[in-house]
């Protein structure tokens, strides 16, 4: 049986920083592999933990975005993690564990919501059918979801493992996992100012099209925040690790470049 919060590692095991990487809903630990085998980060360790209820991991726990934010907190204190990098409803336990206090470092936010307005409106469809009539909306989303991966830009190897991992996910599982995770995005706060009065420096990454996006009003916040560096990455990419993985790298790479000296 698996374990809750699996742990995937690379890099040494005495490396002077390390980076704990959050995969985005649907994917596994493994979906950072080519992130994790890129040159720019050749000597850090990073520690790759499957988020539960993703591609078939158990669904144990808290598993509110801030329940989610306060165990991620410990997995990278337990690992001395330098950085946290989270990618879509991981980016969103990052912006937890950062606003909520449970790390402060520098962050890494890919293709993360900040509303709900940011994430696609067919997507926020699946989810309020699924919640009123049942998993079956969910799951048919599920059935299409290795449909889309065959077209994502990745070596053909690394593709087959996103896809295995995302035939794995369960529907009553995601529905579970997502309710909590609209609720925060619905919130009456303002994440995009929160992020630019937290103090730590934080990069927020988007592709042109395919991974969500910001509305104009968080854009602009954003850019005006000494610590914030908004990255936009050329084209259509959905799985933003998977698919960018050496433009992934050089963002992780220059939030290490921001950790203090020891």
């Amino acid at each position: 049986m698996r374990e809750a919060w699996e742990l995937l590692t690379a890099g040494p095991d005495d490396a002077e920083r390390s980076v704990l990487l959050l995969p985005g809903g649907a994917n596994a630990a493994r979906s950072f592999d080519l992130v994790m085998a890129e040159p720019a980060l050749a000597g850090v360790r990073l520690v790759a933990t499957t988020l539960p209820g993703m591609a078939g991991a158990p669904l144990v726990g808290d598993v509110s975005v801030p329940g989610l934010a306060r165990r991620a907190g410990e997995l990278a204190e337990l690992h001395s993690c330098d950085v946290v990098v989270g990618f879509s409803h991981g980016a969103t336990v990052a912006l937890e564990m950062l606003l909520g206090g449970h790390f402060r470092g520098p962050v890494v936010l890919l293709g993360i919501s900040l509303t709900t307005a940011d994430e696609a409106a067919f997507f926020r469809g699946v989810v309020s059918a699924s919640q009123r009539v049942g998993s079956w909306p969910m799951a048919v989303l599920f059935r299409l979801l290795p449909l889309m991966a065959r077209s994502a830009k990745a070596p053909a190897s690394h593709k087959r493992e996103l896809i295995e991992d995302l035939k794995q996910n369960q529907a009553a599982a995601a529905i579970r996992l997502l309710g909590p995770y609209f609720d925060y995005l619905a919130a009456d706060r303002d994440y995009a100012a929160e992020v630019a009065a937290s103090g730590c420096p934080v990069w927020v990454v988007h592709a042109e099209k395919g991974d969500g996006g910001l509305t104009d009003t968080e854009r602009d916040t954003l850019l005006a925040a000494a610590d914030v560096t908004v990255v936009t990455i050329p084209g259509a990419v959905f799985f933003l690790p998977d698919e960018a993985p050496q433009q992934t790298a050089a963002v992780v790479a220059d939030a290490l470049s921001r950790v203090p000296e020891n």
